[in-house]
């Protein structure tokens, strides 16, 4: 078996959320109490804040004179331990505020009387035993001995600003997980070692793809050449697709009027995530005239289908566009490539009749499917983002929401997809159908995305042709296969490990000749594979042949092709591929069309 195999996997074992599971939520819930008893009786001047549940576990935030180290953290749990084996009873006591006040106060927790401020009666604490108590809405479990101290692990210590303000004060907080068995934490600790394996910016690092400047920025990667090769190959993969079904390639600006986004409302329910407006003096900032950043690229395309009068001839109008976007995300949401400030969309909208929406709809869902299965990603499931009714974010009327909601339903119904809905998930101007995958690892990410959108050509008072000579208002199909280049590639780097497919690989062969007698031969047989579109390196820096192997392992080349005395006179190549190990001599020529063949098929050598 070639070392890019996985070894045969046990059968997965299930590790639900806190969110998935009633039980576990409370035994977090305990847990994180308990931690922070231990805290407090071991450094007596730290000062508690919140510490909830939270979906693979808890956390605790402290306000400590001194940082905590690991020897703290070992000894944090062996407290634990402690308190746990006490069989401390865990009550629930009713308080109103002024009784609550006086308590906080005789404690001197200055937090705690603020979190009071912000909590509606009626007014709760949990007590451990007699010794300590907190306020908390609950649920916790009956007594601390339901908690398995060999299901819980501390895991690691971070900076946290108190109520997540950077100018407020800056918090320790330790994160923790806690399960119903010591198999399940094990579990998990494999997780998080794969996890850490996998890791998208550890691999991405090393395999040379992209970096990251302080001088530029957080959230804004640099592609390098080999990370820029990975990128063109998935955008030349999904133009060649969608050039097969009739959308047409556009470009626009990175900039705008802000006026172009009142108009579709982004401005107003979007400011937040956009960055600052570029105004030319006070005078016109004051008046919010200027220009921004696009968050989105959908007002752009709408320009381009407005610049003519368009008839129902020309509909459906499926408009393409590679479109870098910019949204101000905070520092502390940042993480590598999977949440960036500057991110490109594989953007598309569709301008359609009302009678041509399911089929459209249905083309895209089609397209969508395509690209996954060339990707190889399988395991995902579609979310119906729907808005929620009692949410004011949203924009346009009811009727509109429930027609664009029920083109959506009538698609997965007919295509029988596994499907959820999530209320209160949908775009503020239209609701989507998400594809939610879920990676080697069981974590779940948002992929590809569609969405129906009656409210922007309202908005932008859209027209077309009909073929009874009157106006009628088209609708838009919203659509990203990728969602964005960069989340796909990070999600893509952790699903193969680094190992990407032969049709995908930024370096795809690369040469090893056994002396400096074969040079030249090397080099001719590299000019012959890039004639043939093959992405082909020839390592020619005079190392060991073992050593030049090892170094085509560690950058994960798919084909390693060996070239010496006896591969020079008969003309072939001696192949070894991660896929499939030693494939022995192979004349040239076939090694050539075996390639061209597979990165055509979208399969291994």
């Amino acid at each position: 078996m070639s070392d890019s195999m996985s070894p045969e996997q046990p059968e997965k074992m299930y590790l639900p959320r806190s969110s998935e599971s009633p039980q576990l939520h409370k035994i977090r819930h305990t847990a994180s109490h308990v931690m922070a008893m231990a805290v407090q009786k071991l450094f007596p001047k730290a000062q508690v804040t919140i510490g909830p549940a939270i979906e693979n576990g808890f956390y605790y935030d402290f306000d400590n004179p001194e940082p905590f180290t690991e020897k703290d953290l070992k000894a944090i749990q062996k407290e634990m331990v402690k308190i746990i084996n006490r069989k401390l009873p865990v009550i629930r006591e009713e308080l109103n505020r002024p009784e609550a006040t006086s308590r906080i106060q005789e404690l001197n927790e200055p937090y705690k009387l603020e979190i009071l401020e912000g909590i509606k009666e009626p007014i709760t604490i949990y007590h451990l035993g007699e010794e300590w108590w907190d306020l908390c809405a609950g649920p916790h479990l009956e007594n601390t001995s339901e908690l398995n101290p060999k299901a819980i692990a501390l895991e690691s210590v971070a900076g946290a600003y108190w109520r997540g303000d950077e100018t407020k004060a800056q918090l320790q907080r330790i994160y923790a997980t806690a399960w119903e068995t010591p198999e399940q934490l094990a579990e998990y600790k494999r997780r998080k070692e794969e996890a850490f394996r996998r890791d998208h910016r550890k691999l991405g690092k090393e395999l040379g793809l992209f970096i990251f400047s302080d001088e530029v920025g957080p959230g804004l990667p640099l592609w390098t050449p080999k990370g820029t090769v990975l990128r063109s190959t998935l955008e030349s993969f999904l133009q060649q697709e969608q050039l097969k079904r009739g959308y047409l390639p556009v470009v626009t600006p990175h900039i705008a009027r802000v006026d172009l986004f009142k108009t579709s409302g982004h401005w107003q329910k979007y400011k937040e995530d956009m960055f600052p407006l570029m105004a030319e003096d006070e005078l016109s900032a004051a008046a919010e005239q200027g220009f921004v950043l696009k968050p989105m690229n959908c007002p752009f395309h709408i320009q381009i289908y407005k610049s003519e009068l368009r008839s129902y001839r020309e509909l459906p109008m499926r408009l393409a566009e590679f479109g870098t976007v910019y949204r101000y995300e905070q520092s502390g949401e940042l993480g590598g490539l999977t949440r960036v400030r500057g991110f490109t969309v594989d953007d598309s909208h569709l301008f359609v009749t009302p009678e041509q929406l399911d089929d459209e709809f249905l083309n895209v869902v089609d397209l969508i499917l395509s690209v996954f299965k060339s990707l190889q990603l399988k395991n995902f499931k579609a979310r119906l983002s729907f808005r929620d009714p009692a949410s004011d974010k949203y924009i346009g009327s009811d009727e509109a929401w429930e027609k664009a909601q029920g083109a959506i339903r009538r698609a997965v119904e007919k295509l029988g997809m596994d499907h959820f809905e999530g209320i209160g998930e949908a775009a503020f101007y239209g609701p989507k159908l998400d594809f939610i995958f879920s990676d080697a690892l069981e974590r779940e990410w948002q992929l590809g995305t569609v969405q129906v959108d009656y409210n922007l050509p309202e908005r932008f008072d859209l027209e077309y042709v009909a073929e009874d000579g009157t106006r009628k208002r088209p609708v838009m199909i919203h659509r990203a296969p990728f969602g964005s280049l960069e989340r796909l590639i990070g999600i893509l780097i952790e699903e193969y490990a680094g190992d990407f497919p032969l049709w995908l690989a930024p370096v795809q062969v690369r040469l090893l000749p056994v002396s400096d007698a074969q040079r030249d031969f090397t080099i001719e047989v590299a000019a012959l594979m890039r004639s043939h579109g093959i992405r082909v390196e020839a390592d020619t820096s005079n190392e060991r042949l073992g050593k030049l192997i090892r170094n085509a392992e560690k950058d994960k080349i798919p084909v390693m092709a060996v070239i010496g005395a006896k591969e020079v006179e008969s003309n072939s190549l001696s192949i070894r591929t991660r896929a499939s190990g030693e494939l022995g001599s192979i004349p040239i020529a076939e090694v050539v069309e075996k390639i061209v063949s597979a990165i055509a098929q979208y399969s291994n050598f």
